[in-house]
């Protein structure tokens, strides 16, 4: 794990979550570079590179009315989807993910000898644990500095053998995460396919298949997953579903907001999800425009 990258995620957070909450009074570049504990010089530089886009440029799409127009324009996910799942832009490129889901009851009938191979790996957004059964991807989770990577292995799988194996997740890694700064980051990723593992009620997995009908840079609130699953009058349940989601950041819970254009919570700390949030809304709009 890349002890520096996520330091540099920690600094930018920080400004992230100061300019959130003050987006009304537009925080100047010197208080954000205060908030990340550097120069200003090197907070625009060091901002620029993580986000590919300005910090000025950044804010303008972590205000509450570029979320509600998000919404606004949001198109049926049933059109917006591929046939074969979420295509997204920019680090998704080309990435196809597809859910391989199973029951709890299914799941008990055939749970016996499984191995969760897993290891800790640095992301844009902070460290995150990776664990994989039969070449799937079984759970992806970001850390907090208070968790042990082996509990949440084991809580996510109980019934797994732990495997402590990074090197044998290495081109799920390279797939998931591609950042500005990797020296083939503009060039298109070959149609990669991750599988994913998921046990959950058939609601869950139903409510899981939805979030990858979102598109890259766009946002969809809690009642439009529930019109999407046909379930119109479940958005509380949705939203339950949605809080249990294992896989972070693939299975994108992170673009579903409330229907008033507020962000709402998130299982991995709601300064993440304004991260990923505009991350993936600027380099939309830079995909767009080149």
């Amino acid at each position: 794990m890349n002890t520096n990258n996520t330091y540099i995620y920690e600094q930018i957070a920080r400004a992230i979550d100061h300019l959130t909450a003050n987006f009304r009074d537009q925080p100047s570049l010197a208080d954000l570079a205060d908030k990340a504990n550097v120069s200003e010089f090197h907070f625009q530089r060091l901002f620029t590179e993580w986000a590919g886009v300005s910090p000025k440029k950044f804010s303008q799409y972590l205000t509450l009315e570029h979320a509600k127009q998000q919404l606004r324009k949001g198109a049926p996910l049933a059109a917006a989807a591929h046939d074969a799942g979420l295509s997204g832009t920019g680090r998704l490129h080309d990435l196809f993910v597809t859910i391989e889901g199973v029951t709890p009851g299914q799941f008990k009938q055939a749970g016996s000898g499984l191995v969760l191979t897993y290891g800790v790996f640095d992301s844009p957004f902070g460290a995150y644990l990776l664990g994989a059964i039969n070449n799937k991807i079984a759970v992806l989770h970001f850390l907090a500095d208070s968790e042990s990577p082996e509990q949440i292995a084991a809580t996510a799988w109980p019934e797994a053998t732990l495997k402590h194996d990074p090197s044998a997740l290495q081109s799920f890694v390279k797939a998931i995460f591609r950042t500005p700064g990797d020296a083939d980051a503009s060039k298109p990723l070959p149609q990669l396919r991750l599988p994913v593992l998921m046990r959950g009620s058939a609601f869950q997995l139903k409510v899981w298949e939805a979030l990858l009908k979102i598109p890259e840079g766009r946002l969809v609130s809690y009642d439009q997953i529930a019109d999407a699953i046909g379930q119109p009058t479940a958005s509380r349940a949705v939203g339950t579903a949605i809080g249990s989601n294992p896989i972070g950041y693939l299975i994108p819970c992170h673009r579903v907001i409330k229907k008033t254009g507020l962000f709402g919570g998130y299982r991995w700390g709601t300064d993440r999800k304004q991260a990923m949030l505009g991350w993936e809304a600027a380099r939309s709009e830079r995909m767009t425009a080149e």
